[in-house]
């Protein structure tokens, strides 16, 4: 991967010190996982003031934030102030999934604000051209497709979601199937749409070689993209998901092959008994590539909670391989989060992360653990303020008993001072 990707080599080099302190990983065992593809460092150098960040085994597990504008909700302003609230809460990364507005304009101010990698959906951009003059997106041409891309990279985009995977047998299989939601990937839905209308095979699929020449030039992360993700338990585990996970398991290879770092993406609905063996599947079948999974949601039943359906499943995931974590807001399903659905889904996901952390014995995870409880022994307020995910959660909680040493909820029945 080094060898083939000069740009990707000098990013590492440069940034090596600092990647391995954050990480407590050796420079060596950084490298080597780069190389063989199960880490991925996420830096563009059109980005000017990029954050270069790992993705993969054995780094730590890291967390995306999702933004952007709706049809329905256009706010600049505040998906900028979303960055700020997404970078202060612990995100890794931030996603612009913007549909309405000067989408040039808000991903390159994003981008300006954001030290944070930033991915985007490539697809969605060339869409809105159509979509918002009431035409179909179906008359897109391969070449704005490919243009959109380039411009993205161009302006900074570190990683970007490319449904390459959706071809014209894995959306037949949709069809023919019995899937209880169908495709619920919006940029899966705009490919097999186009892809019926003009009877040809997915354009990033089938130039999949220019995409990996792009991706190269600006040390662009391919994110392969899950259009045939399940929308619902009841469809976790069906022909047409692993049918595009098979297609990117040689997908993976071929960028590998050309120096291109790929991520994959993974389920969206899984009941919790199948999470273990869809993740360790498909960190199989694509060469323990990075992992990027939203949620996985294990229940359908929690609309105004899904960030921590997704969580449940997102620490599960983590356990047996997911890499990356997307997270999801108390507005999934629903409306456009606002800055609190923010703060509360990069907070859902870091518990998640956390937890999955301390399962599998990571040092500097287990050592939080171990000194908050120490403290907590102590009735600390300040260690264990420092020490929490949210302090100011903490604080806000203990606002109007802080000159007492216990907490409000047990007083003089604490349980620590009653033995000390």
């Amino acid at each position: 991967m080094l060898t083939k990707n000069k740009i990707l080599a000098e990013i590492l080099d440069k940034n090596l010190e600092e990647l391995a302190q954050a990480e407590q990983l050796s420079g060596e065992t950084i490298k080597q996982s780069v190389e063989k593809g199960s880490m991925v460092v996420l830096a563009n150098p059109h980005h000017g003031n990029v954050l270069p960040t790992l993705i993969g085994q054995p780094a730590r597990i890291k967390v995306n934030a999702n933004i952007g504008t709706s049809p329905f909700i256009n706010d600049l302003n505040l998906e900028l102030k979303k960055v700020q609230v997404a970078k202060c809460a612990g995100a890794h990364t931030i996603m612009d999934l913007s549909t309405a507005g000067d989408l040039d304009e808000i991903r390159g101010l994003i981008i300006e604000h954001s030290p944070l990698p930033v991915g985007t959906v490539p697809i969605y951009s060339v869409a809105q051209k159509y979509i918002g003059q009431g035409q179909d997106p179906s008359k897109m041409s391969v070449q704005e497709i490919f243009e959109e891309i380039h411009k993205q990279a161009e302006q900074g985009v570190d990683f970007m979601t490319v449904h390459c995977g959706v071809t014209r047998r894995a959306a037949s299989l949709v069809e023919k199937g019995q899937r209880v939601m169908g495709i619920v990937s919006r940029g899966g839905s705009i490919l097999a749409k186009w892809m019926q209308v003009n009877e040809k095979e997915n354009p990033l699929y089938e130039y999949y070689d220019d995409l990996l020449k792009l991706a190269k030039e600006f040390n662009l992360t391919l994110s392969l993209g899950d259009g045939m993700r399940p929308g619902a338990g009841i469809d976790a585990g069906d022909a047409p998901q692993w049918e595009e996970v098979v297609i990117l398991s040689e997908l993976t290879l071929r960028a590998w092959e050309q120096g291109v770092q790929v991520m994959i993406e993974g389920p969206g609905h899984v009941p919790l008994h199948l999470v273990e063996s869809q993740i360790r599947g498909i960190k199989q079948l694509c060469h323990n590539a990075p992992l990027y999974v939203l949620g996985p949601l294990t229940t359908d039943i929690a609309p105004g909670y899904d960030h921590i359906a997704g969580a449940i499943g997102g620490a599960l995931a983590a356990i047996n391989g997911a890499d990356f974590l997307c997270y999801l807001t108390p507005a999934e399903h629903l409306t456009l989060p606002d800055l609190n659905d923010v703060y509360q889904g990069v907070i859902a996901s870091l518990i998640a992360a956390h937890s999955a952390e301390v399962a599998m014995g990571r040092k500097d995870a287990v050592e939080r653990n171990n000194e908050i409880s120490r403290a907590r022994k102590e009735l600390d307020w300040e260690r264990i303020t420092s020490l929490a995910l949210d302090p100011g959660a903490v604080k806000r909680r203990r606002e109007d008993f802080a000159g007492k040493e216990e907490c409000a909820m047990c007083g003089e029945f604490c349980a620590v001072k009653m033995l000390r």
